[in-house]
């Protein structure tokens, strides 16, 4: 609007007439507020002049987001380092996979035929060899187990030859494997000798699955199989017949402890402690898992033990200990004890232990 002055007077009355006139022709339409902003529906053309409803705002719905799930995390089973050496996880796991196969004939004589084997087991192949009585059997089963010796100077027909072949001049197939690490057989994982272990419930299982079949155990009577360990062989010996309820008889001769903590207590004597450091370093509750004399009430088997009272390699009170230990348990167990002979026995003390091997094998042994 331009400024109002009152020098213009004519001016003025004209447009004051003109505001009157302006102001009657809009009486009947509702006035719209000027200062305020409203949202209005357009509702559709009629022929009433009405006046148009005000709506009220309302916000557009929105849609809900359901929030995202949480994923859950399932945490892995802790791994357990010492699993497959413990007594529990040996009695659950499968052996004797393949066959008993003939390398060669190493020797006949009179009472029988000796002939070198190979046998696989957990990936490796296991050398030995097997007495086979002349006769038509069924003749019952011997494994024989060899202690220590160095292995660079170990042969196949190991001292323990002895005693296989006294059992098959007895009537008894007599195995004698190489453990693992022994030429010609392979080596592989042995913590706590339970790879040696492996190695005969290995051979038991493969007697168990080939007696009555074509070849060398055609005469086998794999109903009825003994077990005879030396020293490391006696410990080995023990852990067998803990897994394996089967075993119809045991000899330990000079064996080592059933208690690998005592056992690797004397390696770390015997090597000024060089080995035996890392198996004593586990929790104890773990060792009681791996060592048999935990779980001597598994034993089936009856059990005699042979023991030099003038030792110096494996303590007479081991055998002591064990023979206590296993009759605690329920074992049918028996004890003798020799004088004036070592560890490996000789003369006259080893001919008398092996009349007593042979009897007991037959008094557990032989049917009928």
């Amino acid at each position: 609007m331009l400024p109002i002055h009152h020098s213009h007077r004519v001016t003025f009355a004209l447009v004051a007439i003109l505001l009157a006139l302006m102001g009657c022709s809009s009486a009947g339409v509702e006035g719209m507020p000027t200062s305020d902003l409203v949202i209005r529906s357009t509702p559709p053309a009629t022929a009433t002049n009405t006046s148009t409803p005000r709506s009220t705002a309302t916000t557009a719905p929105t849609s809900t987001v359901s929030p995202t799930p949480t994923p859950v995390v399932t945490p892995s089973p802790t791994p357990d380092p010492y699993e497959e050496w413990t007594i529990d996880y040996l009695v659950t796991r499968k052996y004797g996979a393949g066959e008993i196969r003939i390398e060669r004939t190493l020797e006949t004589n009179d009472d029988f035929t000796r002939l070198l084997i190979a046998y696989p087991g957990d990936g490796l192949t296991i050398y030995g060899f097997m007495n086979v009585p002349h006769g038509e059997g069924p003749f019952p089963v011997t494994i024989v187990v060899h202690g220590y010796i160095d292995p660079a100077v170990y042969q196949t027909l190991a001292y323990t030859t002895r005693y296989a072949n006294a059992l098959a001049r007895a009537g008894y197939i007599a195995i004698h494997p190489n453990l693992r690490g022994y030429p010609p057989s392979d080596d592989g994982p042995n913590r706590f000798r339970v790879g040696m272990a492996v190695d005969v419930l290995n051979l038991i299982g493969l007697v168990r699955n080939g007696a009555g079949d074509e070849g060398p155990l055609a005469n086998a009577d794999a109903a009825h199989i003994g077990i005879m360990g030396h020293s490391m062989g006696g410990g080995i010996t023990i852990r067998v017949i803990t897994v394996d309820p089967g075993i119809g008889a045991a000899v330990l001769y000079g064996p080592m402890h059933a208690d690998e903590r005592i056992n690797h207590q004397r390696m770390m004597f015997w090597s000024g402690g060089e080995r035996g450091w890392w198996e004593l370093s586990i929790p104890e509750e773990d060792m009681r898992r791996i060592s048999p004399s935990e779980h001597l009430e598994r034993i089936v088997a009856p059990v005699s033990i042979h023991h030099s009272a003038d030792d110096m390699t494996a303590p007479v009170e081991w055998a002591d200990d064990i023979a206590r230990r296993m009759e605690a348990a329920g074992v049918s167990v028996e004890l003798y004890h020799y004088s004036g002979t070592p560890h490996t026995f000789r003369g006259a003390a080893d001919q008398l232990f092996m009349q007593r091997l042979i009897a007991f094998f037959d008094r557990h042994l032989r049917v009928g």
